[in-house]
């Protein structure tokens, strides 16, 4: 669908400030919803919202429809009398310019856990029936997800495949039986989703006041060691003993001569075409009751899929497999209707992943840091730009402008400094501008290039193990001239709200 002309910026909830350890749903992230209306801006781009996995990711959450539990506010928590006011003095080791997940983790589980115990002992009755009926109106995945997660932690995170076959096969008895051991534990994981979920449903009914809206992010894949592919397994390419035969990754380039071995399982899109795509329906739906417009990672997976068999060490004995095409956004559309999806057509984009994306309209994805390594023919370079798109400067995998800039050859400065009729010493700002003025109907800036710093800053580096997901700001960080350099590229460029 084509989206109004606007712009935003990309941060995750995580890089806010706060006094925990890492950003959350408290009242850093109102006041940044404050800003961005005051700097013109009509977008808030994140990252997936579940929760995280191996290496930190956000893109390897246990499940495609629970909420990330660390972004839980243990302020509003306090308010709700289920916290002391000594739970949430911070402690020594929660840094404020970066997340150490493992301490963060630490400190915000113990504390939730100290909450959903005082929620269960002495909860008002207002209180109950409000848990009860999230409860029952997401019980399509909240059941199972719960008793995962519990059974996860009682086997120290082993992956699901290696539980008790009758755990790992979901045998009812077996089931029964551990639902009555880890009752309390499943309570837990419910009464955070609830928190997540109530909070998270305020923050972004405050912020459409504010006349804001949410880009969230879908990642095509799925985390083997997830709630999804132990409840479904048959929706996946697994052997008889729920083990990937092959998994997803992309094939050798410029970036890396081994590619990249994502390593999550790959779809069975025979058995999700014979359910009419059911389980696809039904997470486009869950994710778009939490955020406005839908970013759909690695389009170019539903077009053909990068196979590598599972045996494999990295991505390059692989295979080009098609994938659903046509057949899964003509189901979506027939039981949602027209959605707000943006594609992330980034990577190796063939005519059939052009033609897919232009067959349902959605917007395609046009990085600048892309665009002056060769000559006036790069397609990301704004002369070539379209209406129906979206325009960044740079992505969570791309490095900062500043750190780009930094390491850029020398042919890219040059025809950078050419093009842009600058001398260079502002490059951020600089692409800013120029994403404010491209006829995209979309401009993206990423809260890093804002505040013009380094390549220290980037959130991820893809193909990294650890040391990723880390990035925070602090308000003194933001200078009141940022704003007001948005707000006038916005009227500038036509990218106001509407009167």
């Amino acid at each position: 669908m084509r989206l109004p002309r606007s712009s935003g910026i990309l941060l995750h909830p995580t890089s806010l400030p706060g006094p925990h350890g890492s950003g959350d749903l408290g009242p850093a992230a109102y006041h940044f919803v404050d800003w961005l209306a005051g700097a013109g801006q009509q977008l808030w781009q994140v990252l997936p919202l579940g929760g995280i996995g191996p290496g930190d990711s956000p893109y390897m959450s246990p499940s495609a429809f629970a909420g990330n539990v660390l972004l839980i506010d243990l302020g509003e928590l306090h308010t709700q009398g289920w916290l002391d006011a000594a739970d949430i003095e911070a402690t020594s080791g929660l840094f404020a310019t970066h997340v150490d997940y493992g301490r963060v983790g630490a400190f915000r589980m113990e504390r939730l856990a100290r909450a959903a115990g005082r929620f269960a002992a002495a909860a008002g009755d207002e209180q109950r029936e409000a848990f009860d009926a999230f409860c029952e109106s997401q019980r399509a995945w909240l059941d199972d997800y719960a008793l995962f997660m519990a059974l996860s932690e009682a086997h120290q995170g082993a992956d699901w495949c290696d539980w008790a076959p009758g755990l790992a096969l979901r045998r009812p008895g077996a089931l029964s039986a551990a639902r009555r051991t880890h009752a309390e534990r499943i309570g837990f994981w419910r009464f955070c989703q609830w928190s997540f979920f109530r909070q998270w449903a305020q923050l972004r009914a405050y912020a459409a006041r504010k006349g804001v809206k949410i880009v969230g992010d879908a990642p095509i894949f799925i985390a083997h060691h997830s709630a999804d592919v132990w409840a479904r397994p048959e929706l996946f390419e697994l052997d008889a003993e729920g083990r990937p035969t092959v998994v997803a990754g992309v094939p050798p380039d410029f970036f890396s001569a081994t590619g990249q071995r994502w390593g999550n399982p790959l779809y069975r899109w025979s058995a999700h075409a014979a359910e009419g795509y059911a389980w696809w329906i039904e997470r486009l739906r869950r994710t778009l009751e939490l955020v406005d417009i839908v970013r759909i990672d690695h389009f170019r997976g539903f077009a053909a899929h990068w196979e590598i068999p599972a045996a494999e060490p990295t991505a390059v004995n692989g295979r080009w497999v098609p994938g659903p095409g046509a057949a899964l956004f003509e189901a979506v559309q027939q039981a949602l209707g027209t959605l707000p999806l943006l594609a992330e057509d980034l990577g190796v984009i063939t005519p059939d992943v052009e033609a897919l994306r232009r067959r349902f309209e959605l917007p395609g994805m046009l990085i600048l840091q892309f665009a002056f390594g060769g000559d006036a023919g790069n397609r990301y370079l704004p002369h070539h730009h379209e209406h129906d798109a979206v325009v960044y400067t740079g992505t969570h995998d791309n490095d900062t402008v500043a750190g780009w800039w930094a390491g850029a050859s020398d042919a890219e400065r040059h025809f950078a400094r050419g093009y842009c009729g600058v001398d260079g010493h502002d490059m951020p700002w600089t692409l800013i501008r120029a994403a404010s003025m491209s006829v995209a109907d979309t401009a993206i800036h990423p809260m890093q290039d804002v505040l013009g710093l380094g390549s220290e800053h980037r959130m991820n580096r893809p193909g990294a193990q650890e040391g990723c997901w880390r990035w925070r700001f602090q308000w003194h960080d933001v200078q009141p001239w940022h704003g007001r350099r948005l707000l006038e590229f916005s009227r500038l460029y036509g990218r106001l709200p509407a009167a």
